[in-house]
């Protein structure tokens, strides 16, 4: 005897509801009353975020989401009261309101007017009408905040971090990509290193200083002497610091993922202090450093064999650099050399042999290598991606 689906307990309807996108679960509960009251139950929706666009009243909403249990929502564009929002999701503890250009410190202030103890993350990239003003309340009213996304709010300036390390004493993740105004003094605030009452972020595990123009080496002693728990840091783009400033950073052993893309004044001497440190990095990016060369691979191969990803694009390096690390570097699975127009079939040949776990090369813009150089290391047993980019092959190389 066959069992339909209309026969099935709720419990077992909803466990079915859950492996659904957000767009089927929602035509599930057009269905029929019982299919509705199962696609409803809370473990369906567990973890989703709501996309929301808020242009004109809807009282059904909010009571809607709620039943539902979600708590994460994400406003696609803003043409109500933000405190529509708040005042509806009392649990809510995740707001994405990353883009919502018409948001100013006027319309935050008025829907933060009391402390939500639910909110775990806030992102307000590229509102670039939020000011310290609005960190102001968000110190004040958002103290459980474990998450902050500031990236593109080019007004924040050294006081709305002196204000963030007053009030977010449980902040793990900040990110403060290309806020232009912040300086050492800023970050000196999070680390606690200032003469200020801030306590400072001393809990931070997840900090991006992508493109802040102004922050030198002393951002880097602060970072390394008062964040110390900190497990990833993005410094790309941060022209300012330069070899020196590795040298703090060489003994923050909590560290696993350094970013320094286009840092223009790190060389192989930076490097140097990394690898001759007590770091255990997992994750390296020193692309289009152009002062990087060879001599940072010898380094890497001696004092960061533990890298399980490291990209290397644009920089001087060259086969000689690749035989000097790739005995060393048995466990790596991603690497990066596109642009590295010094790479011949040689490099590759080295790269294939020694390096077994390999699951992902960039070669893009490796203008030297061949069909030979490319069939040794399609021969990789764990490689799933290769980039190749324009790259192209003569007529009579072309595999067929």
């Amino acid at each position: 005897m066959e069992t339909h689906i209309s026969c099935l307990f709720p419990e077992l309807l909803a466990m079915i509801f859950g492996y659904l996108d957000v767009r089927d679960k929602g035509r599930a509960a057009q269905v029929c009353t019982a299919w509705r009251d199962a696609a409803y139950h809370k473990s369906v929706w567990r973890g989703v975020e709501a996309k929301l666009h808020l242009r004109r009243a809807n009282p059904s909403l909010f009571p809607s989401l709620q039943a539902r249990g979600i708590r994460r929502v994400q406003i696609l564009s803003l043409r109500r009261s933000l405190s529509y929002v708040i005042q509806g999701m009392a649990n809510i503890e995740s707001l994405n309101l990353s883009g919502c250009y018409n948001l100013t410190d006027n319309g935050l202030g008025h829907a933060f007017v009391q402390e939500i103890g639910s909110l775990r993350a806030l992102n307000l990239s590229l509102c670039k009408q939020i000011t310290d003003s609005s960190l102001g309340r968000i110190a004040q009213y958002l103290k459980g905040l474990e998450v902050l996304e500031l990236g593109g709010c080019s007004n924040i300036t050294n006081t709305g971090l002196l204000l963030i390390a007053w009030g977010l004493q449980r902040l793990k993740t900040l990110n403060l990509r290309s806020c232009r105004h912040l300086s050492d003094v800023g970050i000196g605030h999070l680390a606690g290193m200032t003469r200020s009452a801030a306590e400072g972020c001393l809990g931070l595990e997840q900090l991006t200083l992508q493109d802040c123009q102004k922050l030198t080496d002393l951002s880097l002693k602060h970072i390394s002497r008062g964040l110390t728990g900190l497990r990833l840091l993005n410094l790309s783009f941060c022209g300012g610091i330069s070899d020196a400033g590795l040298l703090h950073l060489s003994h923050m052993g909590s560290l696993r993922s350094l970013n320094l893309r286009s840092c223009d004044n790190i060389s192989d001497t930076g490097i140097m202090h990394l690898a001759m440190g007590s770091l255990r990095l997992s994750g390296l990016d020193v692309s289009f450093c152009d002062k990087v060369g060879d001599q940072s691979l010898a380094y890497i191969a001696q004092g960061l064999d533990g890298l399980k990803s490291l990209s290397l694009c644009s920089c001087h390096i060259s086969d000689d650099g690749i035989n000097r690390m790739v005995r060393q570097m048995h466990g790596l699975r991603t690497l990066n050399i596109g642009q590295c127009v010094r790479i011949t079939d040689k490099g590759l040949e080295l790269i294939a042999e020694h390096l077994s776990q390999l699951t992902g090369i960039d070669l893009y813009g490796c203008t030297r290598i061949t069909k030979r150089g490319l069939e040794r290391i399609t021969q990789l047993p764990c490689l799933k991606v290769l980039n190749l980019g324009l790259w192209q092959m003569t007529d009579s190389e072309k595999v067929r």
